[in-house]
């Protein structure tokens, strides 16, 4: 259970921290470039912060997707997959209600940092762009924790963090960047309208990007020394 419990704050903390930031500095990709910059580095520096606190306890997955590709990758059990996969939900929720309270006693400020398809992309491009920056995620995620990566795991928890940020840089222009359906899940709940009604983007394709990411890692994986 301390697992999944750590599973639980590490992604009310990815939430709370990276879409509080979007919020708070307004994210906009066409017309607010810096709060992108600002946004990317909050959800990145939040996996990395989480890394180094619950990573000895649950391996601070804080992503269905990097569970999904860890259970295809032979690395987990199908029932640690569903647990954490629920328990990541369940603190995606805590953490936007919290910050639902936050923004709703702060005038002028709204949203909840959910994820929504940018001006002129359309579902085809969205769809896409989630399939493909979340299987680049996944694998270095997969790569950088390998047993085969010797000494260099104890750099994988910076590794995934820049990773993150690098994926926010380009795929915000387009989804507001998922790569996470339980990141995109409660904070669609809680915003509505359009948000939740394309919300299954950021459902299908985190985990067909996760799929793949595994599929690819099996392929190049290394043989154990």
């Amino acid at each position: 259970m301390k697992k999944y419990l750590a599973e639980m704050f590490g992604t009310m903390v990815l939430v709370l921290m990276g879409c509080g930031v979007a919020v708070s500095l307004g994210c906009d990709p066409v017309n607010n470039i810096p709060a992108v910059v600002g946004t990317a580095l909050a959800f990145g520096l939040s996996v990395v912060a989480m890394a180094y606190t619950i990573g000895g306890i649950s391996g601070c997955h804080i992503n269905p997707a990097i569970t999904l590709g860890c259970f295809l990758s032979g690395r987990m059990s199908a029932k640690d997959c569903g647990m954490y996969m629920i328990f990541q939900v369940i603190g995606a929720f805590i953490g936007s209600a919290l910050l639902y309270l936050l923004v709703g006693n702060v005038e002028g400020m709204t949203g909840t940092g959910a994820n929504d398809l940018q001006e002129g992309v359309s579902v085809v491009g969205g769809l896409l762009a989630e399939i493909v920056f979340t299987c680049v995620f996944v694998l270095v995620v997969l790569g950088a924790t390998a047993k085969t990566n010797g000494a260099t795991n104890n750099f994988a928890g910076l590794a995934i963090g820049l990773a993150l940020v690098l994926v926010h840089l380009v795929c915000i222009r387009y989804t507001g960047t998922s790569v996470n359906p339980a990141r995109s899940i409660a904070p669609a709940v809680f915003q509505q309208g359009t948000a939740l009604t394309n919300l299954w983007i950021f459902i299908v394709g985190p985990f067909v990007g996760g799929t793949l990411a595994a599929c690819i890692w099996k392929i190049i994986e290394p043989a154990e020394k």
